[in-house]
């Protein structure tokens, strides 16, 4: 799909989602996902078995900043740059520098969402979101996506074994993403 293509379908749908049409809500994260998959696949060959998680992070991000999102700005070009944010997040933390700096070369600071107090109410959208995952979802997600631990020092600090924190952060962000489907249904 064209990318004028993408955001001629996008935009009216995310319009309407912005003016409480839940069923376009629904539509315009689907397409999204769709979108996002393709794009991060291709950027994360090193680390396939992440796209999914890294997927659902910016989807969850999407629907936290959808406040922030500027009218003027095409809605593919914002989905774009909170998905770089977040595929920078992750090479930063799995310590890909080469990339990181490559990365973000190709970064146009004119399409960045804002960062000021409007970030205030997805915080809080964050915290009760949060609050309803079991502790150990909650707290394995915390570590690795918020404080940027890497999931052997998260594990560490929680005494869970590797593995069971990366399930409980796949199980985590799985659990999210229904709770904002659920919510924007």
């Amino acid at each position: 799909m064209h990318s004028d293509d993408f955001e001629s379908r996008l935009a009216p749908l995310w319009r309407s989602a912005q003016s409480g049409d839940e069923a376009a809500y629904r539509a315009a994260l689907a397409l999204m996902a769709t979108r996002l998959r393709s794009w991060l696949r291709r950027r994360m060959s090193s680390w396939p078995d992440e796209l999914e998680d890294l997927v659902q992070e910016t989807l969850l991000a999407l629907h936290l900043q959808r406040g922030t999102h500027d009218a003027a700005v095409p809605v593919s070009a914002w989905m774009f740059a909170i998905a770089r944010h977040k595929l920078i997040d992750l090479w930063r933390r799995r310590g890909r520098h080469a990339e990181l700096h490559t990365s973000l070369d190709d970064l146009d600071e004119d399409q960045l969402p804002g960062r000021d107090d409007s970030a205030a109410p997805a915080r809080r959208d964050l915290l009760l979101l949060l609050e309803s995952l079991p502790t150990a979802q909650r707290d394995a997600i915390v570590l690795t996506k918020v404080e940027g631990l890497s999931v052997a020092e998260a594990a560490e600090r929680t005494g869970a074994s590797i593995s069971a924190l990366k399930v409980q952060v796949h199980r985590g962000l799985k659990k999210l993403a229904d709770l904002i489907r659920s919510d924007a249904a």
